[in-house]
């Protein structure tokens, strides 16, 4: 039987998927139609972008599954006439890069590298930092990203200490959960990383009096979602001092606004959301292994849950 694949995305993202795609479906021995532009009623398997602009699924009388090009699916999870399943997409290149962007990052404040690249003046400022076991991480979120980062930094020597919504384990990294176990992430976290997903029970994590429950001082890196912060709490902790700076990749209006005063605003980085990207090669491999699997009867990979939200 051949499959029916619709590549649902940006024209340009077409340019950059096809051959990879056609690569390692053929490699799996899948048999198929990959294409922009069928039917809805002959269409198996949308490839999905939430950009691409299909909001009604109705249509698709045949679908077996939707796989998402992106690792965010709060765009489309919500969609009432999404009744297949929906699988977001989680693979090498995504975590990898997320991994060394955030451990970079890290690194960058653990070290204080800001003192000596932004001050190249002539004065001898000579202030080691602490070891990075004196130095405790503070990770909201332990999905695929969030432990690929956390155990990275662990094998570094830092102390992680991680919180997710559910009960998790990980290798290096002292897990916590709920409410009790939220305090606790933010009470010792001299540098927080947020790699939560945006789902309505994450939004706001990161308010005014989760802000005041952290170290004095303390840094914030989100490469996660926009909306887990509260920007005017945020903007505050920088002013008074309670935090010592934020790198942020991810905003609730993407690009950034210009006048927006996290561009102005001396203790904020700004990077224009490139923590991580779907690569085609890695990301098509992930693609035609869950074609396949649903060609065979199996389990697809990367679930979504739909009351959870990710």
């Amino acid at each position: 039987m051949t499959a029916t694949l619709l590549f649902a995305s940006k024209t340009e993202r077409w340019t950059t998927y096809e051959a990879p795609l056609r690569h390692a479906l053929g490699a799996l021995g899948v048999k198929y139609r990959l294409g922009t532009d069928f039917p809805p009623e002959e269409v198996d398997y949308i490839i999905y972008a939430p950009n691409s602009g299909i909001v009604d699924f109705t249509p698709f009388t045949r679908l077996k599954a939707v796989l998402n090009l992106w690792a965010g699916v709060e765009a489309v999870v919500g969609n009432p006439t999404l009744q297949v399943p929906l699988a977001r997409m989680v693979d090498f290149g995504l975590t990898q890069g997320m991994t060394e962007w955030v451990v970079g990052h890290t690194l960058r404040h653990h070290l204080g590298m800001d003192t000596h690249i932004l001050n190249q003046d002539g004065a001898w400022r000579k202030t080691a930092p602490p070891l990075a076991r004196d130095r405790r991480i503070g990770l909201l979120g332990l999905g695929a990203l969030g432990i690929a980062a956390g155990t990275t930094l662990a094998r570094l020597g830092f102390p992680v200490t991680g919180w997710s919504r559910s009960e998790k384990s990980a290798e290096g990294i002292t897990c916590r959960h709920g409410e009790a176990g939220l305090r606790e992430t933010l009470a010792q976290a001299d540098i927080l990383i947020l790699l939560l997903p945006d789902t309505p029970a994450t939004r706001d994590v990161l308010d005014a009096d989760a802000i005041a429950r952290m170290p004095r001082g303390a840094v914030v890196i989100n490469p996660g979602r926009g909306p887990l912060i509260v920007d005017d709490a945020l903007i505050a902790a920088l002013d008074s001092g309670q935090l010592g700076h934020a790198t942020l990749d991810v905003f609730r209006t993407e690009p950034l606004p210009p006048e927006h005063p996290f561009w102005a605003h001396p203790k904020v980085t700004v990077t224009p959301h490139i923590a991580s990207e779907t690569r085609p090669d890695t990301a098509a491999e992930v693609i035609a292994e869950n074609v396949r699997r649903g060609e065979v009867g199996e389990p697809l990979l990367h679930l979504v849950d739909r009351d959870l939200g990710y």
